[in-house]
């Protein structure tokens, strides 16, 4: 059995991630999966079945409502969460990461918060009678899902745009070099620790629904602040689109069939990329 070093396993971290991962998961995770990779056989799909199982654990304990059983699922959800970090880290170290891998991960991922929102929201109509919280259910299942159909796709559709329009300006049009704007700083700043500068997505409304407002009891204003957080931080990746969108639009006819018709493959997310 092959032996990883720290290092190694440290390598095969995204690049950039969620600050919530990078600073409160991955100093466990990274050398759990040390361990898991050098100890153990197990595969990157019995470790995403695991953190699933977990999950559903977590929402158990949503389900019975008392304050208790809602610390004991927000302790399980984040150990399931930082279990369900090390299937794509093994998976890269390993090389053994599938398509199907990565389906499963993001499928699994979905339907654990679909029953811990649905057993959050249940659990606490059921101890108070406050429908409320049956609205809150549904709010984070509506938001998660904007999330994760969003996100991707703008990003799929702003690659090929940006790729359009760098080919149309040409080097000619390439910015001089200056004084870095304050938010070219701070994003520089966070990449150079592996944060990504959009600081509120899927995973941190998650954390603060499923562990932060079960932790400290205030369900609904966590969430709602949460839930408005993720918006507007969306609500800037649609206006940056819309910005793109409209210098793609002066982008001549015949550059955008040559970028749409180019045969070397670029990087876009996939499924697998969720690993």
């Amino acid at each position: 059995m092959a032996t990883f070093s720290l290092d190694e396993v440290c390598a095969v971290r995204k690049p950039k991630d969620a600050w919530w991962t990078v600073l409160l998961v991955d100093p466990v995770a990274v050398p759990l999966t040390r361990v898991l990779a050098n100890r153990t056989a197990i595969t990157p799909d019995q470790i995403t079945v695991a953190a699933f199982l977990l999950g559903i654990g977590a929402a158990g304990c949503f389900a019975q409502g008392s304050a208790l059983w809602l610390v004991a699922g927000a302790v399980l959800y984040h150990v399931a969460f930082v279990l369900d970090c090390c299937d794509g880290k093994i998976a890269r170290l390993k090389g053994n990461g599938s398509p199907f891998g990565g389906w499963l991960d993001f499928m699994l991922d979905r339907v654990r918060d679909i029953c811990c929102a649905a057993a959050l929201a249940g659990g606490q109509y059921a101890v108070t009678g406050e429908a409320a919280y049956l609205w809150l259910g549904f709010a984070i299942l509506a938001l998660d899902m904007l999330r994760y159909l969003n996100g991707p796709k703008l990003a799929r559709a702003g690659g090929q745009m940006r790729e359009a329009i760098a080919l149309a300006q040409g080097p000619r049009h390439a910015k001089a070099p200056g004084k870095p704007s304050r938010y070219v700083r701070v994003r520089d700043r966070l990449m150079a620790h592996r944060i990504r500068p959009h600081l509120f997505s899927g995973i941190e409304f998650q954390m603060a629904v499923f562990i932060v407002g079960p932790l400290t009891g205030l369900i609904i204003p966590v969430a709602a602040v949460a839930g408005a957080l993720l918006l507007l931080f969306e609500l800037v990746l649609v206006y940056r689109f819309w910005r793109l969108a409209r210098a793609y639009g002066r982008v001549p006819e015949s550059v955008r069939k040559a970028v749409s018709q180019d045969p070397v493959p670029h990087p876009r997310p996939t499924l697998v990329d969720l690993r």
